[in-house]
């Protein structure tokens, strides 16, 4: 597997080409209320993203040809329909980019709501910018990003936002967890958007997630709520026993990312992951 990008990156400094490097971050979500049904068949959102430090690493390089490998987590399909090559599509249909070799180091979780297919379409978006001089403006690759998906354009800075439509209307947000630990544990469930939103009432909250993340962080657990959360957690009972895993641990908040299936909790000590046989866990220290 790890041969592979040794390959493509060799055969780039073999032709003297030059490679260009990212790392495409995850995010989670702090609350999610699904608030109306809209008349295209979407719903619209309250939600604030943060950035988060785990991360893909994405090398491109120009090449005699274009193509897409993918190493770390297997992701099946075609190549085509990732987004990092639907990213590069798009910019070389208006900007006639060269050919390229695209390497993804998947290490992001998978369906997770972390975000992780979206962050590696954003980042190609800039740094095939970057490389290639298009001198696309941010609010520009911002609109090529939302052609991507809903919450791609995030991801073009991925600083806190909050998120209103589906989930592309963003509005910057004064909030840090710096010096928090973020507990990650995602169980092995695949969470499909269909059964996320089957069981979801659209409602106003009484209170908008906007609002409750200027509160202490200690204040977030009965009010910054994740919508998809009851319907999810009866369909698989393990994600919410992951939940109040985190909060016996002693976390300040803990909640379901996105529709899951990965929970996340904050805590003002780094927290020990022991028994959470099959799951991807990961402690990281937020420093944004």
């Amino acid at each position: 597997m790890y041969l592979r990008i040794v390959i493509n990156m060799a055969n780039c400094q073999m032709k003297k080409e030059n490679i260009m490097h990212t790392a495409p971050c995850a995010k989670i979500n702090l609350g999610l209320n699904v608030v109306s049904r809209r008349t295209d068949g979407y719903h619209n959102l309250e939600t604030v993203f943060y950035p988060v430090p785990i991360f893909d690493s994405l090398s491109i390089c120009e090449a005699e040809s274009t193509r897409l490998t993918i190493v770390g987590h297997n992701i099946e399909g075609d190549t085509e329909q990732n987004l990092v090559m639907r990213a590069y599509r798009m910019l070389e249909a208006d900007f006639g980019l060269p050919p390229v070799s695209i390497t993804l180091d998947k290490q992001i979780p998978m369906q997770a709501g972390m975000g992780g297919g979206s962050s590696d379409g954003a980042f190609t978006l800039t740094l095939l910018n970057t490389m290639f001089a298009i001198g696309l403006s941010q609010e520009q690759l911002c609109r090529y990003a939302a052609r991507l998906g809903a919450d791609c354009p995030f991801f073009i800075t991925a600083k806190p936002a909050y998120a209103e439509g589906i989930g592309d209307k963003l509005t910057p947000v004064s909030l840090t967890l710096a010096n928090y630990y973020l507990a990650i544990v995602k169980p092995p469930v695949a969470v499909s958007t269909r059964e996320a939103y089957a069981g979801i009432t659209p409602r106003t909250p009484a209170k908008n997630c906007r609002e409750i993340v200027k509160q202490p962080v200690g204040t977030w657990r009965n009010e910054l709520l994740n919508d998809f959360e009851e319907s999810i957690f009866s369909l698989y009972p393990e994600i919410a026993a992951i939940k109040q895993r985190l909060y016996d641990l002693g976390a300040d908040y803990a909640i379901m990312s996105g529709s899951g299936s990965s929970v996340v909790g904050l805590f003002e000590q780094a927290p020990s992951l022991e028994g959470f046989e099959g799951c991807f866990t990961r402690v990281v220290r937020l420093s944004v």
